[in-house]
């Protein structure tokens, strides 16, 4: 087991970037700089040892050879699902690119060696026209065959607009534009699943504040909370419950977010019961890969659930669709046993680290022919955790109970990013992704709120 440490500090707000937020940047970046110069020579040994294991044991080892090896194009390179996906589609014997925005060609994954070549292309939103016309030229010199986008929630609409121009040169495993826009608009989401007489929370539309502060709560049987419909990193982790104990903190509470017209959000009625997030992956209406986990607003732990009555609701919506790409759902089930579908994301959800040692994940992904049945995690598959997260909760515990609950969850589980067969990335994500990013926003004195090792970012306000 690789040994690291924690590198997140919790902060609910950004300080104010006067002189004692500057200070504070400074303060906090240098110290988990240091942290991660603690923990280099630790994890510089674990992988050292593990490439060596590996130069000894390669003369034993059979490398799959694909009847139709194709070259598969990955977005979303900083990310450990990319990662994920790479490694399953080279296991298979399939040839894979890598790709990820200017601002991330620091990404430690370029480095797997599952990865053949690693590109980098304009950020989306800030040069749509750019960032469609590098991917086609990506596609067009290394012979592409498929296109897997492994979208931010950014990337996914542009994904979408780009391809019409990709599909000339090569198949692409995404939605259309008007799609992928229904089903990441969180309101538009929950119309088109009640049509297919599917269980969705209430919800209503918000585009001024006023409509919530003059909303009449008291017909309701169940408090509310409010979501942005266009992504916030930081913003969708806050769960108030509406209306708050008086109307003048309900007032305070909406007239601090920003809602209006062009930047609407959703009110949504918050049902008690377990939280539960899936990926699926599927193909003109088919479900062919789907795993369910229990979820948080944050979720960093992944281990499968078998839950009949999700996986029945997302068959019913992806066939109702005829949807070909990649979905994921975050649902709440009640204590009556209803599953609610309480959002919809159409990319890939880090959920997909469950198959790490699936070896169907391609041929879900890639092949035509009708599946009997949908993949799901092997049944040896451990939970997947990231080790720098799982060492920053140490410093949450407050009991042993809490620790021995740490422990288990730890000792069953295995780290995403780290393989005994593939251990440069998860060096190269902390020491190298992770670490030029921080000295990055040193040299600036910006501040951050969190690190995502999931993600391979920094959160910050205003940030992707």
């Amino acid at each position: 087991m690789t040994q690291s440490i924690p590198l997140s500090f919790p902060q609910e707000t950004t300080p104010s970037m006067g002189v004692g937020g500057k200070v504070w940047a400074f303060v906090k970046t240098v110290g988990t700089l240091a942290l991660l110069l603690i923990a280099l020579p630790i994890n510089g040994f674990v992988v050292l040892v593990s490439l060596l294991w590996g130069v000894v044991r390669s003369p034993f080892v059979k490398r799959t050879v694909a009847t139709h090896p194709q070259t598969i194009l990955v977005s979303g390179g900083k990310m450990t699902k990319a990662l994920q996906l790479a490694r399953s589609f080279a296991a298979a014997g399939h040839r894979v690119i890598l790709v990820e925005t200017h601002k991330y060609w620091l990404s430690g994954h370029r480095f797997s060696k599952a990865v053949s070549r690693f590109y980098t292309v304009p950020a989306p939103q800030k040069d749509p026209d750019g960032y469609i016309q590098a991917l086609v030229e990506i596609v067009k010199k290394e012979n592409v065959d498929v296109y897997v986008p492994v979208c931010s929630p950014i990337a996914s609409y542009y994904d979408s607009l780009a391809k019409p121009a990709l599909s000339e040169y090569c198949e692409v495993f995404h939605f259309d534009a008007d799609i992928t826009k229904m089903l990441d608009d969180k309101f538009a989401f929950t119309d088109q699943a009640r049509s297919l007489g599917l269980s969705v929370p209430k919800s209503f539309k918000i585009t001024d504040p006023e409509q919530v502060i003059n909303f009449d709560f008291s017909q309701e049987t169940r408090k509310y909370i409010l979501k942005s419909i266009s992504y916030d990193s930081v913003r969708r982790l806050n769960l108030t419950k509406l209306p708050c104990d008086t109307p003048q903190e309900t007032a305070d509470f909406v007239k601090s977010l920003p809602i209006s017209p062009q930047k609407p959000w959703i009110m949504q009625e918050f049902i008690p019961g377990k939280e539960l997030c899936t990926h699926s992956t599927v193909r003109d209406g088919e479900l062919r890969l789907h795993c369910c986990s229990n979820s948080s607003a944050f979720q960093i732990n992944y281990e499968h659930v078998e839950n009949p009555q999700i996986r029945e609701w997302v068959q019913r919506f992806v066939k109702g669709l005829g949807l070909t790409g990649q979905v994921s759902f975050d649902f709440i089930q009640a204590e009556d046993g209803t599953v609610y579908a309480i959002e919809c994301n159409p990319r890939t959800h880090s959920a997909i680290t469950m198959f790490y040692n699936h070896p169907g994940v391609a041929e879900a992904y890639l092949g035509k022919t009708p599946q009997t049945a949908p993949l799901q995690p092997l049944a040896n598959s451990k939970p997947t955790y990231w080790n720098y997260h799982e060492i920053w909760r140490l410093t949450g515990i407050r009991s042993l109970k809490q620790l021995q609950t740490w422990l288990n969850n730890f000792t069953r589980g295995t780290d995403a990013i780290y393989q005994v067969d593939d251990p440069l990335p998860f060096f190269t994500l902390h020491h190298w992704q992770i670490t030029l990013l921080l000295l990055q926003n040193l040299l600036q004195l910006r501040g951050w709120v969190k690190i995502d090792f999931n993600i391979g970012k920094l959160v910050e306000f205003g940030g992707d």
